[in-house]
């Protein structure tokens, strides 16, 4: 259930310098953003597999680590980021 190559390329020229800037921890948020939405969905429709839960809440927390070294490195990215993608804090 990874994403999709016309998702990843979406998210990438969406968020990124350039088509090839996957390394960008803006890229690296947003594409494990769009990636817990999916199991978000996937966890709703099948509530007993367990091991999507897990690995979902591995994201979430890889996703937490990014966002607070975004948010100690450069603040204004950080509060747009968030805005863009819809995350509260």
């Amino acid at each position: 259930m990874a994403l999709s190559k016309e998702t990843t390329s979406a998210v990438v020229s969406k968020f990124g310098a350039n088509e090839n800037d996957t390394g960008n921890s803006k890229v690296q948020i947003a594409l494990l953003t769009e990636r817990i939405k999916q199991l978000t969905a996937h966890v709703q429709r099948f509530p007993k597999d367990t091991s999507c839960k897990r690995s979902m809440m591995k994201l979430v927390g890889q996703r937490r680590k990014m966002l607070k070294y975004l948010e100690r490195r450069e603040l204004e990215t950080y509060r747009s980021l968030l805005k863009e993608l819809g995350l509260r804090k």
